[in-house]
């Protein structure tokens, strides 16, 4: 006879004595388990006493955790305490190391912050000099010393238990000399980025303190070695100090990051690197991209000031370079003649407003930003600029491509698909490596496209009312070209001359074969008989998914995210498996790893957003839009829950459709609704191949009247 459900077999060590096989009831409280336990080794005292779990982790067990294989430890969080003060530099050593791998469990956390283990820790570090530092060099490595203290006070505040603002400037200038050393121990180097960071990030009292501290040009030597993770630190203390700056230094900031060296160094060290780039060094490139394009945005939304003559300057010279004119004195005709004039001229460069062009940029977005960039196409690709006026001055009225409309309509649009003024998407890596080879590549990008916008209004034969089916067509050009990631400002170019309007045609066209849809009265009842089959289809490969089970990020309230969890449903689709992971794996992780279960009877409801624990917990993600659409759990019985954080949308689809089938619940996900149109249209044209070039009757054909007598039927007899 099989034993209870609830009472497991774990095996349990303590030193110096050997392990026990016992038989623990997971009906009892925690604490009278471990009382049983420290009574058969006659241990008093059981309540300084803990159980681990035996792997790597050491994290402590508590009620709503599962029991493995464990051990009793005795490393409390007091004993840490005084074990790390040892005037033995080994045992100093060994309890740091205990200290910076427990500290990873909330309930040891809490238990050391509240012996003010903190300010132990930030006192060990100020109080550090030079020359003891050089002493201990002597008989082991301070790398390691140093490197196990940071660590354990990274993973510490990284449980959002203690503020950033409580931190003193001397511990604040310590971590920023090892950062401005040249040569330093790699991990060490590593945590104090990572504390740099988060201390710009979480206060603005201690951004002032880091700024002062810490350039971009003392950064700039991590970014030419050949370590990723420091590479990604360094970037990410760049982008944090660049979010955190007041208007004035980002300015300054930004001049920095356009010069060529620091360009030049990105690209050969980081993005042109032999190393594969992770998806987090992918993140913070495109943070630093996103945040640099923002100092666009007040321009992008400041109005032209038609009385402002430096601002309508700008227009003069736009004319200037255009028809080769100078500005004529005040005296030179009459009134009447110069504004004839300057109305001619404002119409062939393309202006809605021929007689006070000025105010064609009062409209924000784009605002100055549209004039900046007209100005700067004008002033170093000139010839080309002259070309586009010209070609377009001297076509009908009807034909011509007005360069002055097109090139807001067109800064418009691409603040729109670079999200100038917006924030940094949390899990977004979409950066594109052309922008960082040009010190003006927002303008150049401008340029690029307004050559080929003019080109496609030629393609088109367009006419001024077609000015919107063109921009229509520029912006699929474009996005069909960002898609294919191109490594340079040629590169696009060359793409978006493979990109003409015949060819977005025949994309177009090919698309709408594949996603044809009948709409006659077979058709549809058709489709209404075959759509069960397909829906039964679709649940099946999504209970198919979740047998083979994804890894999952712990979360996290600090950028770093290296905790992982996984979770699968059982072949016969009863039981939910799922564990904690020292890493994320390769491939499929097997059942015997995954020892907390939970079966599908006993879920209640699957909650998404913002109805999930997790979400109503975590005050910043309540915040993210991209945590709250990935986001969601599985309640079971009166209060507990299993909360999730999906990797991408896809995966996401996968699991709430997955989880919803198994509770007999409708699939109603985006990608359920994409897999159905997918093979519904599939199943359709494969059922109605043998009907090509046929028309298909809207009406079923009349009945026949019957016949004057039956002689024709077979008698049966």
């Amino acid at each position: 006879m099989p034993p209870p459900s609830d009472i497991v077999k774990v095996a349990i060590e303590w030193p110096g004595a050997f392990p026990k096989l016992m038989e623990i009831d997971q009906k009892k409280p925690l604490s009278a388990i471990i009382k049983e336990v420290c009574e058969g080794w006659s241990l008093g005292n059981h309540e300084n006493f803990a159980l681990q779990n035996a792997d790597s982790t050491n994290f402590y067990i508590t009620e709503k955790v599962g029991i493995y294989f464990l051990v009793i430890s005795s490393q409390t969080a007091a004993q840490l305490h005084e074990r790390i003060q040892s005037s033995s530099m080994d045992a100093k050593l060994e309890a740091l190391k205990d200290l910076a791998n427990s500290s990873r469990d909330v309930t040891f956390a809490q238990e050391f912050i509240n012996l003010d283990g903190i300010s132990l820790l930030t006192q060990m570090v100020e109080s550090g000099t030079e020359r003891f530092y050089w002493l201990l060099l002597l008989c082991f490595s301070f790398g390691d010393l140093l490197s196990f203290t940071l660590t354990a006070f990274v993973e510490l505040m990284d449980h959002g238990i203690v503020s950033w603002d409580t931190f003193s400037v001397a511990f604040i200038k310590k971590i920023a000399g090892y950062v401005n050393k040249s040569a330093m121990d790699t991990a060490v180097l590593q945590r104090s980025l990572a504390i740099l960071e988060s201390m710009v990030l979480n206060s603005q009292d201690l951004y002032q303190k880091v700024a002062q501290e810490i350039t971009i040009g003392q950064l700039i030597p991590h970014l030419q070695g050949t370590d990723q993770d420091i590479q990604t630190y360094t970037i990410a203390v760049i982008n944090a100090l660049f979010l955190k700056a007041p208007e004035d230094k980002r300015q300054e900031m930004a001049h920095i990051l356009a010069q060529k060296q620091l360009r030049s160094i990105i690209l050969s060290n980081v993005i042109r690197s032999p190393k594969p780039i992770n998806d987090e060094m992918a993140h913070q490139l495109y943070v630093l991209q996103v945040l640099t394009f923002n100092l666009l945005e007040d321009r992008m939304m400041t109005k032209m000031d038609p009385q402002d003559q430096a601002q309508r300057d700008i227009i003069f010279e736009l004319r200037r370079i255009a028809f080769d004119v100078e500005c004529e004195p005040n005296n030179s005709g009459s009134i009447e003649k110069r504004k004839s004039m300057y109305t001619r001229d404002y119409k062939k460069l393309g202006f809605i407003n021929h007689v006070n062009p000025a105010m064609d940029f009062t409209q924000i977005p784009p605002g100055m930003l549209a004039l900046d960039n007209m100005l700067y196409f004008a002033r170093h690709h000139q010839d080309a600029y002259i070309r586009i006026v010209l070609e377009n001055s001297s076509r009908e009225d009807k034909h011509e491509c007005p360069f002055g409309r097109s090139s807001i309509e067109l800064t418009k649009m691409l603040c729109e698909t670079l999200k100038v003024g917006e924030l940094p998407s949390e899990n977004c890596h979409d950066f594109h490596p052309m922008f960082f080879t040009h010190d003006r590549s927002f303008e150049e990008f401008f340029c690029i496209c307004i050559q080929l916008l003019n080109k496609t209004w030629k393609e088109m034969r367009a006419t001024s009312e077609d000015f919107n089916k063109v921009m229509q067509v520029v912006r699929e050009q474009i996005m069909r070209a960002l898609t294919q990631k191109p490594n340079s400002l040629d590169q696009l170019k060359s793409r978006l001359q493979n990109l003409s309007y015949t060819e977005i045609l025949k994309i177009r066209q090919s698309e709408r074969m594949n996603q044809e849809d009948f709409q006659s009265r077979p058709i549809l009842e058709l489709r209404e008989k075959i759509q069960p089959e397909i829906m039964e289809l679709i649940k099946q490969q999504r209970l198919n998914r979740l047998c083979d089970g994804t890894c999952f990020r712990k979360i996290s309230s600090r950028r770093r995210q290296d905790k992982f969890w996984y979770c699968r449903l059982s072949p016969n689709h009863k039981v939910l498996h799922y564990g904690d992971l020292e890493e994320s794996p390769q491939g499929e992780v097997s059942h015997d790893l995954l020892q907390e279960k939970l079966p599908v009877a006993d879920i209640k409801a699957v909650v998404t957003g913002k109805d999930c624990p997790h979400m109503k917990e975590k005050g910043a993600l309540k915040q993210n839009k991209e945590v709250l659409e990935l986001a969601f759990s599985v309640l079971y019985e009166s209060d507990e829950y299993l909360n999730f954080i999906a990797p991408d949308k896809h995966e996401y689809c996968v699991w709430t459709d997955g989880l919803n089938a198994l509770l007999g619940k409708e699939m109603t996900s985006d990608f359920t609704k994409s897999d159905m149109d997918t093979l519904l249209s599939m199943e359709m044209k494969l059922r109605l191949l043998d009907l090509e070039n046929i028309q298909i009757p809207e009406a079923p054909p009349p009945i026949p009247k019957e016949p004057s007598n039956y002689d024709f039927v077979y008698d049966c007899n």
